[in-house]
């Protein structure tokens, strides 16, 4: 799977760039100039800034789109919280232990050295956004008692660790190419979680 959200329309001028600059950004790192994302998304250099200022903007909207795509798990559809935490541990994983997910983040960490205004822009637009929403989840689980009362934060971090921490350096450090995401592990990793944060059994009366 890419790192990057496949074009919404053929005409969608707004999509063609983000999808475009994903790939350059992939391919050829952050330095490479707006003339040539214009030139993948077959537009014209000031069509791109018409939609985005500049470079920064368009790098912090490109991370925003590839966010959305698992925070939407995430949304209050009705869904018991295992379901959705589900859905969201499996997208997290197809999206962030994909070949284009590992290389997007290879980029990103060759090139903050040189342009340390990424960490910032990447931090904002990923990890702390998908950490807010997650949080926001899982305080309500725990007004609703469906998860034991305990620090959220701590919570958040545990799982998401859990999701692709060490997983994400074996790939990125052993040269092993990373399988398919498989809805079992991401099972398995969201039920051990769940199990952490269990409930407290009531305690009655003697």
């Amino acid at each position: 799977m890419s790192a990057c959200i496949p074009i919404q329309s053929a005409h969608d001028c707004r999509s063609r760039l983000l999808q475009a600059a994903c790939e350059v950004f992939i391919a050829e790192g952050y330095q490479v100039g707006v003339d040539r994302i214009a030139a993948q998304a077959g537009v014209a250099k000031q069509t791109l800034y018409n939609h985005f200022p500049s470079k920064a903007e368009l790098f912090a909207e490109v991370i925003k789109n590839a966010t959305a795509e698992f925070l939407v798990a995430l949304d209050d559809d009705g869904a018991p919280l295992r379901e959705r935490l589900l859905r969201f541990g499996l997208r997290y994983r197809e999206r962030l232990l994909s070949p284009g997910g590992l290389q997007f983040y290879r980029m990103l960490i060759a090139e903050i050295p040189r342009f340390p205004e990424l960490a910032a822009a990447f931090y904002a637009a990923g990890p702390q956004r998908t950490a807010a929403t997650l949080r926001d989840l899982i305080v309500t689980a725990m007004e609703r008692g469906e998860l034991r009362r305990d620090d959220p934060d701590f919570a958040v971090t545990m799982l998401l660790s859990m999701l692709v921490g060490a997983e994400r350096s074996h790939y990125l450090l052993s040269g092993v190419a990373a399988p398919a995401a498989d809805p079992a592990d991401a099972a398995r990793i969201v039920d051990c979680f769940l199990r952490a944060f269990a409930p407290m059994p009531s305690r009655r009366k003697k």
